[in-house]
């Protein structure tokens, strides 16, 4: 007979689960104050005041791109003047954080699609701008 065997036989089942359940909490009690005291422990980060830190004033709209924002590479896939949309399968989108994919984009102008056809190589700029992403600015690659 083992040990959980002969402890089965003198206590309640009902009895044994409030056990450990006890101990699980204990558990739990103890976890949660290791971690609140390695949070006392450490100093918070200091912020560096960045534009990526800066608050942004207006809630739902992106701030305004630098001059600077780097371009990316793509080649037209589909595009849609009627409703200002263009899908591209593009390279990294370093400002945007977004890896290489397939995807649409809403454009700023009407004006930027004017030239563009299926299969054009390109570079260009996107933002996000109240949650879609929206193509700034487009160059045609030679």
């Amino acid at each position: 007979m083992n040990i959980h065997t002969a402890s089965s036989l003198r206590t309640p089942r009902l009895f044994r689960l409030g056990l450990h359940t006890l101990w699980l909490m204990g558990l739990g009690a103890a976890c949660a104050t290791v971690a609140a005291e390695a949070r006392a422990q450490t100093p918070p980060a200091p912020l560096a005041l960045t534009a990526a830190a800066t608050p942004n004033p207006t809630p739902g709209v992106s701030p305004a791109p630098s001059a600077e924002a780097p371009l990316a590479e793509a080649e037209v896939r589909r595009v849609d003047a009627v409703n200002g949309r263009l899908q591209l399968r593009h390279g990294p989108i370093p400002n945007l954080d977004m890896p290489p994919m397939t995807m649409v984009f809403r454009v700023k102008s009407a004006a930027l699609l004017e030239g563009l056809k299926e299969g054009d190589q390109i570079l260009f700029s996107a933002e996000k701008v109240n949650g879609a992403y929206v193509v700034t600015r487009i160059e045609k690659r030679p």
